[in-house]
């Protein structure tokens, strides 16, 4: 490259002609669509290819810039080409929403008055919010536990098995479903109409208990019960994800060390508590915590089946409620910081032992 003063303008005007040629594709594409609107499909079509199209060429351009400039500010300038939209939607979209609710938990409810820690004091005193960090608490434990426990048991059974993947497959299956779409499917499994209607009337759980010479409940309407039978319904949703993670780590398990512990006289019980067990730790944390993230920021279970009714209300759900459906934004944000400043221990811990786990290296 030329590096006179002549040269260093030529540069100049090609990359600046460059930046137009994209600017221009980029607004061109824009008006192409609003042109070609009435035709669905072919809007369609060209929307994904001059989307993609743009991006890659836009990123091109960039990182051609950036290697046209001194050595000294080249390595800086492509991370900050290609990290830096990244971090600008990340700032946008999280930062800024974090920090205005952070200042609207000190406001009231319209947002216009500084009332201090009135809206954390009505998080922590009272009866509702109360009930919602019980039931939190359970989900954090026993749906969270039920996990993890139910898929390390599956992974163990049916490790090797000739029916390894179908198994798996079925157990995986609910992964796939939304949580609103599992939680319309559990309400038919706990309808529940009353006493003396037709059988036909009444969820699968009342009728397999009807069968057998019981009597049908409402499963969702009982205090504190009910949510354990929420509970189910995260286990049927994160067991496949517990199983599935777990599995993997058994599977990385160097055979030569459990054809050892054999030669010594281990039991299958004894292999699996003095070997497969510490081995696979790290993997058993890390999934116990990922789930355990989801139980404290649950919100479409509870929201489909009760709406927070009948004493099954969590945080998120009320959070919900306030902003929504009240619209007192003051005790809202107070609720979502809460939350936040809860999952970020748990989230943090979450992280390092990704960083820290040798098999994703």
């Amino acid at each position: 490259m030329i590096d006179s003063p002549r040269g260093r303008v030529l540069r100049a005007l090609t990359l600046v002609a460059l930046i137009v040629l994209a600017a221009a594709f980029l607004f061109g594409g824009f008006v192409l669509l609003q042109y070609i609107q009435e035709f669905k499909i072919l809007m369609t079509i060209s929307a994904v290819i001059w989307g993609v199209g743009s991006v890659a060429l836009l990123y091109h351009v960039l990182n051609h810039i950036a290697q046209t400039m001194p050595r000294k500010v080249r390595s800086v300038s492509v991370a900050i080409i290609f990290a830096g939209p990244a971090i600008l939607i990340l700032f946008w979209a999280l930062i800024l929403p974090t920090l205005r609710s952070l200042r609207l938990s000190f406001m009231d409810s319209t947002g216009s008055k500084f009332v201090f820690l009135d809206n954390y004091i009505f998080a922590f005193t009272d009866p509702i919010m109360l009930q919602s960090f019980r039931n939190n608490l359970l989900w954090m434990i026993f749906g969270t536990l039920s996990c993890v426990v139910l898929g390390i048991v599956i992974a163990v059974l049916v490790d090797k098995s000739r029916m390894e993947r179908l198994i798996k497959s079925l157990i995986f299956m609910p992964m796939v479903i939304s949580f609103v779409g599992a939680g319309v499917i559990w309400r038919f499994i706990y309808a529940y109409k009353g006493e003396g209607v037709n059988i036909a009337d009444i969820g699968l759980l009342n009728a397999i208990v009807t069968s057998l010479g019981g009597q049908a409940q409402a499963w969702t309407l009982v205090p504190f019960w009910n949510n354990f039978f929420l509970i189910i319904i995260m286990v049927w949703l994160q067991t496949g994800y517990s199983m599935v993670i777990i599995s993997s780590a058994i599977k990385a398990i160097p055979v030569s060390l459990n054809e050892a512990a054999r030669v010594d006289g281990a039991n299958a019980f004894q292999i699996f508590f003095s070997i497969t067990i510490p081995t696979i730790m790290p993997t058993i944390v890390t999934v116990t915590t990922t789930i355990l993230i989801f139980s404290l920021k649950l919100f479409d279970i509870v929201r489909v089946m009760t709406g927070g009714n009948y004493g099954t209300n969590v945080i998120a759900n009320e959070f919900y409620e306030r902003q929504f459906t009240r619209g007192q934004s003051g005790q809202a944000s107070a609720i979502a910081i809460v939350l936040l400043v809860v999952i970020i221990p748990v989230l943090a811990y979450n992280l390092r032992q990704f960083k820290g786990r040798r098999t994703l290296r």
